[in-house]
């Protein structure tokens, strides 16, 4: 059975979701602040964290740093913000999803699901070469002609995948789904433009004329050169 930390500190709400959860197999803790959910986390071993950004003595983003620091385990942050900082903020900080109120309760269980899935999933150790391009899975590590480039977990994920599929087409539907299990609709294009952006900046010579990640218009993206 696995075990989720829910912290949310909105009561009615919080026994909502527990209820739900617990008739789906999960058992769940449910803390109403972050001294709560900081307590319980040194107290009990978790295989997933669900956590309010706004919380009566803190925010989800400080707990985050908190949890990480004791348990290596996926995050998705449910929060009422839903503008595109806040959205950048939590999944630059490595949170697997981002879910905004309201949401219907089987959506959040589709996406507490498809976390789960993924992060079991144990990644392939052997490096993956491109060209100049090296990635290190066991490590999360990306070089570039030797030197390791400082990517965040999103541009890793998004980095892997593309390497994972070099030579082919990605959609940008398909890139949101498999960064945070998420439908398109339900972030906003543009973040992903932002990290597009961003990872080009790191491992491109000249980002405006990109040789690794090329734009195909109207369609995504692809990874073009060979990938080992």
């Amino acid at each position: 059975m696995n075990t989720i930390l829910m912290v949310e500190d909105d009561f009615s709400l919080g026994m909502g979701i527990k209820f739900a959860l617990e008739k789906e197999n999960y058992k769940v803790i449910h803390a109403k602040t972050k001294t709560e959910a900081e307590k319980a986390i040194l107290e009990d071993r978790f295989n997933l964290a669900i956590l309010d950004i706004t919380l009566p003595d803190g925010n989800g983003y400080e707990l985050f740093s908190d949890i990480q620091k004791v348990q290596d385990i996926p995050v998705i942050f449910l929060t009422a913000l839903d503008e595109e900082v806040n959205i950048v903020t939590g999944l630059d900080m490595g949170a697997d999803d981002y879910i905004t109120k309201p949401f219907k309760l089987r959506e959040l269980i589709s996406r507490i699901n498809a976390v789960l899935r993924r992060t079991s999933n144990k990644e392939n150790n052997d490096t993956i070469t491109s060209d100049e391009i090296v990635i290190h899975p066991d490590k999360m590590k990306v070089y570039k002609n030797a030197k390791e480039i400082d990517v965040t977990k999103s541009e890793y994920k998004l980095l892997h995948y593309f390497m994972n599929n070099g030579l082919q087409i990605l959609t940008k539907e398909q890139l949101l789904e498999h960064l945070w299990d998420i439908e398109g609709n339900y972030i906003d294009q543009n973040t992903l433009a932002v990290y597009m952006r961003r990872l080009r900046s790191k491992i491109e010579d000249n980002p405006s004329k990109p040789e690794y990640i090329q734009t195909v218009r109207g369609v995504g993206y692809i990874w073009n050169k060979k990938v080992l």
